[in-house]
């Protein structure tokens, strides 16, 4: 019987992987405490040692990077969002111009971007992340901005305010700050997405917009 189970999941592992290379994407294993293999396009779950097992060939869609620092934007498209972004940093208690610098970072003001790893929208919610906080629609620009300016706060509240803290778990997870005992992580992406963070806070606080 142990030798019949273990042969039912080689095989449905293998289908599953071959629907997948059909599909495209790149495909993620881990192992729970019980046994069960789980594979997923899209790792969500924190603190999960995932191994990579199928490298997507093609890159569809741009980085973070990509999308923050090479699309020059007008004062108008710069400015499309404003009144939703005061609004909403109002009702939560965050600076406006905060969760302009996290949008600018993040998605460059365009409401449909996608990351790499499945983020979505203006402030990039992660699926598992907008399903916690009841955003049904991550591409729509007043549902994604409230679930990401209610998530903002969420953190602003777990780390005293601390903002390099926040913006780090906003980043790479709140558990992942925590694991490092309340340090920003040493991760190349992280570090570098709090500064550029940082500096657009203080260029847009200052009234400086930024293209």
């Amino acid at each position: 019987m142990r030798y019949q189970k273990g042969l039912t999941l080689y095989f449905t592992v293998i289908f599953i992987l071959t629907v997948a290379s059909v599909c495209l994407g790149d495909i993620y294993k881990y192992v729970d405490p019980e046994g069960v293999i789980h594979l997923t396009n899209v790792p969500t779950e924190h603190n999960v040692p995932y191994v990579l097992v199928m490298k997507e060939k093609r890159v569809l869609i741009p980085t973070k990077e990509e999308i923050a620092g090479n699309n020059q934007l007008t004062k108008e498209e710069l400015s499309a969002y404003d009144d939703l972004i005061v609004k909403t940093s109002d009702k939560y208690r965050v600076d406006a111009a905060l969760v302009k610098a996290i949008i600018k970072a993040e998605s460059n003001f365009n409401h449909r971007a996608v990351s790499p790893v499945g983020a979505r929208g203006l402030m990039q919610l992660m699926p598992a992340t907008a399903a916690s906080l009841q955003v049904e629609d991550s591409f729509h620009p007043e549902k994604n901005i409230d679930g990401g300016v209610r998530y903002l706060r969420y953190l602003m509240n777990l780390f005293n305010g601390n903002l390099p803290l926040v913006l780090a778990a906003y980043n790479s997870g709140e558990n992942t700050v925590l694991r490092y005992k309340n340090r920003i992580p040493p991760y190349q992406e992280t570090q570098t997405y709090v500064r550029r963070v940082l500096g657009y806070f203080s260029r847009y606080t200052s009234g400086n917009a930024v293209p």
